[in-house]
């Protein structure tokens, strides 16, 4: 099952409104996934300075002291604002590997859930609707976001295992379906140094597509070697700084429709995720193709590449 939700901003006028209308999509697909849910946030980039957001099941005493524990770490100012389990820490840009691994020596337990210029992740276990209220995601701004609801099939059901993943600088991912092939990827992506925290196939997913980035691919170019690389059924929407893509597998048994009007791109697993958008009423509806790799970015013109099944 599992449930997928991703909006994309056109119209700057409604970037105070991305958490409320990912909120109410993410919610409406409460069906399809009841155990975990979690939103990807993209805004609020400052010059020279980068983010992390961590989580912690004892926020009350693993959060005290840790920006002062940090800034001594990485040799600059550390800031830190706590939303009940997680906390956004804002470093000097360029110090996220080196906080990382001081994380691990002030308290192992803190767990990194995103990192990036302008990305946050919020994720927890329970109904979308108290994730969403604990979070308070309804009253957040932004640029673009994904958003997903979890019904475990493949790995327990924890913090770690629930969707969004990130495994590189601002950029995410969430999938509906099963990989089959994962546990090979897994390792190979392990030797080749890319940092995998769970045995969710998901992750693996989004791992594989930071590796390929990272030795020169575009997202685009990512994405479609997915396509060759990874076996099972699935979609993929996938978070970068600028923007959002999709693609969904050559045979696209997991459900995907999509709308677009002049202020904003959406995704859903159902079209009913997408009834409250403004303007849905004129959009135009789509469900995307099988193996066809569709992306809209804020730099760059909207991008479909075709690949035959």
């Amino acid at each position: 099952m599992c449930g997928i939700v991703g909006l994309f901003l056109k119209d700057k006028a409604l970037e105070p409104r991305l958490g409320e209308m990912l909120t109410s999509m993410l919610i409406t697909m409460t069906d399809r996934g009841p155990d975990s849910a979690g939103i990807a946030i993209y805004g609020g980039e400052t010059a020279g300075r980068t983010k992390m957001t961590v989580q912690s099941d004892t926020p009350d005493t693993s959060f005290v002291g840790l920006a002062e524990k940090l800034g001594t770490a990485v040799g600059g100012a550390v800031s830190m604002s706590v939303k009940s389990t997680h906390a956004i820490l804002d470093l000097p840009a360029g110090t996220t590997a080196s906080a990382r691994a001081a994380l691990i020596e002030i308290d192992p337990t803190i767990r990194m859930m995103s990192r990036g210029d302008s990305l946050e992740i919020y994720k927890e276990v329970g109904l979308p609707k108290d994730v969403a209220a604990q979070f308070e995601l309804s009253k957040m701004s932004g640029t673009h976001g994904i958003g997903h609801t979890r019904m475990a099939t493949e790995s327990a059901v924890t913090t770690m295992g629930a969707h969004p993943f990130n495994t590189g600088d601002d950029q995410c991912l969430v999938h509906n379906g099963s990989l089959s092939n994962h546990n090979s990827l897994r390792r190979t992506l392990r030797r080749d140094g890319i940092h995998i925290e769970t045995e969710n196939d998901t992750e693996v997913g989004a791992a594989y597509l930071t590796w390929q980035m990272q030795n020169g691919a575009t997202l685009g170019q990512a994405l479609e070697r997915s396509l060759d690389d990874l076996d099972g059924f699935f979609t993929f929407v996938v978070g970068t700084k600028d923007g959002f893509g999709v693609v969904r597998d050559p045979i696209a048994c997991k459900p995907a429709v999509m709308a677009e009007t002049d202020q904003y791109v959406a995704f859903g697993s159902e079209y009913r995720a997408l009834v409250d958008l403004p303007g849905i009423e004129n959009a135009r509806v789509w469900e995307p193709e099988p193996a066809t790799v569709y992306f809209w970015s804020h730099t760059a013109a909207p991008t479909t590449t075709e690949k035959a099944a």
